[in-house]
């Protein structure tokens, strides 16, 4: 989950003060530190704590997340997260069978809902990605979670949270070929750091250790 353009670094990264890019991890408002961004806005300190890096398994869940990265892309994930509930309901829970039947009355139903994001290209891409997932020989869970490795060096402030990996571009590259659309390699790695496939928690965090 990335709060910038084309990043996949953690969400609000670029917000001043509280989440600068050089700082590490802070007191929250119970004393304990967590990583910036997750005190940046009320919102996020909950999605902090009991999501953001914690493992997600499970095909609908994991066609959620990628599919609300793609929305992400080029916006606040701020503004994603507020929107999360519109989104489930427009989008049938992300059943991916469900929306891999979506049809063009379902497109315009979309483009005027003004409780999601209103882009056609990204609205089309999750219908695709939704046909394209159920040709999966084997799901989307163990093909997103293959690309969990060893642990890389352990972040100690924002700065030192990449955007895009080796794993993330191998991700996004399997997903393409499969007709995966909007699933570029940050918005691979941004999934993958959302999903728990990779801990990019900052070592000074609370929920580092989970």
């Amino acid at each position: 989950m990335s709060d910038q353009p084309a990043s996949g670094v953690a969400p609000d990264a670029a917000a001043p003060d509280a989440a600068a890019p050089d700082k590490g991890a802070v007191p929250g408002p119970d004393g304990k530190l967590r990583c910036p961004w997750g005190l940046s806005a009320p919102e996020y300190l909950a999605y902090h704590d009991e999501e953001w890096g914690r493992p997600v398994r499970g095909d609908t869940a994991l066609f959620e997340r990628l599919s609300l990265e793609g929305f992400q892309s080029g916006l606040s994930w701020l503004t994603i997260l507020r929107k999360r509930e519109n989104f489930r309901a427009a989008f049938a829970g992300f059943d991916a069978p469900a929306v891999a039947a979506f049809g063009e009355q379902d497109v315009a139903r979309l483009m005027a809902d003004s409780g999601i994001v209103r882009n056609r290209a990204k609205i089309n891409a999750v219908i695709s990605n939704a046909r394209a997932m159920l040709d999966l020989p084997d799901g989307l869970t163990p093909l997103v979670w293959k690309y969990a490795g060893e642990e890389g060096p352990v972040p100690r402030t924002l700065a030192e949270v990449p955007s895009a990996t080796p794993a993330s571009k191998a991700l996004s590259a399997e997903l393409r070929r499969h007709g995966f659309r909007f699933t570029g390699p940050v918005t691979a790695y941004a999934t993958m750091q959302a999903c728990g496939v990779v801990n990019d928690h900052l070592a000074a965090c609370v929920c580092r250790g989970g």
